[in-house]
């Protein structure tokens, strides 16, 4: 079933403005309105939130606004700069689907189908879109349904950041939301209003005939494609810069092996044309245009700068049960949406020498599985609070040389955080007699410790006389933990001298 990202940006043509020309641009705490014709009339086609919040609104005459809000902020609008803005923004957005499309004049249109697990899931992936956004200063407002109908009326209409309609609840979603979510005619909401239809919900329960001879096909036709009755084609963007190839069929094809034979011919074109540029791909896109005008799509993102054909080749096949040709895939394009300088490389020159140990083919074949962001290593990080001191990094990141401090053993597993234990312990430097962790009491054989931690004052001021008391312990059975006394064990400011568990040693 397809799966549809609608991107609502509210307030994106003053928000643009800010971020374009911020010199230019009046004072954040200044209320700002865009102006464009009408006709003859100079009317708002864009307001910020404070201009919002003092009651101007898009389509008020630009006059009634002046005196509505003296000190009034007014600029010319500029709609092609802002499209022009919205397409690079859909390109951008590339790194989350293969098939992205601007939706102007506010949004992108993101065909997620089968992509969505290399994000963590939809949830995340939602997520990550807004913090992408509010990270640049944009307000975003995101929804994922079945069709791009129900996704558009729901990030505009729903009221909240994030909208996930959950698969085959279309009509549940759509049932209770106003007219404007169905991107009619201004003229044709009016008139439904006056017949006494409110909602989404009151429009598809009524007779299709009538309407239709009063409002024309335009209004079925929306109606129909918001539910997913009628398909909606996205037409992918695609930037210049690409490196692409592409293959028209005369005769669409459909049999999986024929499908891979001309990815491999795709691929070797590919390749040839990445060789020309000095560049090897990062991130591989396979799109498929079927003779019914939808569109099926494959991604792949290699560990390292790649273009050996047959790694490439194999990744790609690997997918190709994921994609439905309907009636007949008609056109096939393959475009390195993300690449990366990579030059020749030695090869071992003799018989004794041994070549490195090369494990980024079982990187691609696990990361294209199971998800990118599911597959990382740990590299240590500068810093003596023990869960910050690892942190996650790419797979084949490279290795810059740094370690852990060694003056002391740390256990092989760390808890993501420490867990409270009982114990019973003479303060304030000696180990527990006994601990219970997890329901289970231990008696403590053997201790070592204590190693002081002292707490990071220049990330956060609590943190100026915090201490940690930390112990190896060893218990009848011969286990050992890494446990901790939060405080020195003799002032309350250093903290609460209760017993936690950090760590296990292997």
């Amino acid at each position: 079933m397809a799966r549809v990202v609608s991107l609502f940006l509210p307030r994106w043509p003053t928000d643009r403005l800010r971020r374009k020309s911020p010199g230019s641009a009046p004072p954040a705490d200044v209320p700002l309105v865009l102006i464009g014709r009408d006709g003859s009339r100079r009317v708002v086609v864009a307001a910020d939130e404070l201009a919002e919040s003092a009651g101007l609104h898009v389509g008020m005459p630009a006059t009634k606004a002046q005196a509505l809000v003296p000190g009034l902020a007014i600029l010319d609008a500029d709609p092609v700069g802002d499209a022009d803005a919205l397409d690079r923004l859909a390109v951008w957005a590339l790194r989350f689907s293969p098939v992205v499309a601007a939706d102007p004049p506010d949004g992108l249109v993101v065909d997620t189908t089968g992509a969505d697990h290399l994000h963590g899931g939809e949830e995340a992936m939602l997520r990550t879109i807004v913090d992408r956004f509010a990270s640049s200063g944009l307000e975003a407002r995101v929804a994922i349904a079945d069709t791009w109908g129900a996704a558009h009326a729901a990030a505009r209409h729903a009221g909240a950041a994030m909208v996930l309609v959950e698969p085959g609840r279309t009509d549940h979603a759509l049932s209770r939301l106003p007219l404007a979510a169905l991107r009619l005619p201004e003229r044709m909401r009016h008139d439904l209003h006056v017949l006494g239809f409110a909602t989404v919900g009151d429009l598809a329960a009524q007779p299709r005939a009538p309407l239709v001879q009063r409002f024309g096909p335009q209004f079925i036709r929306r109606l129909d494609q918001a539910f997913g009755n009628v398909p909606e084609p996205i037409e992918p963007v695609r930037s210049p810069d690409l490196v692409e190839v592409r293959r028209v069929f005369g005769e669409p094809i459909g049999a999986p092996e024929t499908i891979k034979r001309y990815v491999g011919k795709l691929i070797v074109q590919l390749v040839a044309e990445l060789e020309l540029r000095g560049l090897g791909a990062r991130r591989l896109d396979l799109l498929f245009g079927r003779v019914d005008n939808r569109w099926e799509a494959i991604r792949i993102g290699t560990a390292k700068a790649e273009r050996d054909a047959r790694r490439l080749t194999r990744l790609l096949c690997d997918r190709i049960e994921k994609v439905d040709p309907g009636f007949g895939i008609e056109v096939m394009t393959l475009a390195a949406t993300h690449a990366e300088p990579l030059g020749a490389s030695q090869v071992v020159s003799s018989l004794v020498e041994e070549p490195e140990p090369d494990v980024s083919g079982l990187v691609d074949l696990l990361a294209n599985r199971i998800g990118e962001r599911r597959l990382y290593r740990f590299a240590p990080v500068a810093s003596d609070v023990p869960e910050r001191s690892v942190t996650r990094v790419e797979p084949m990141s490279v290795d810059d040389g740094a370690s852990w401090d060694d003056h002391w053993p740390r256990p092989s597993r760390l808890l993501v955080r420490p867990e409270p234990v009982e114990t019973m312990a003479l303060l304030p430097d000696n180990p527990p007699v006994w601990f219970s962790w997890r329901g289970q009491r231990r008696r403590v054989r053997r201790a070592d410790g204590p190693e002081r931690v002292f707490g990071e004052w220049w990330k956060r001021e609590a943190e100026a006389a915090e201490v940690r008391d930390y112990f190896r312990v060893e218990d009848d059975a011969g286990e050992r933990y890494w446990i901790f006394r939060a405080g020195d064990g003799e002032h309350p400011a250093t903290g609460s001298h209760r017993w936690f568990l950090h760590g296990v040693f292997g």
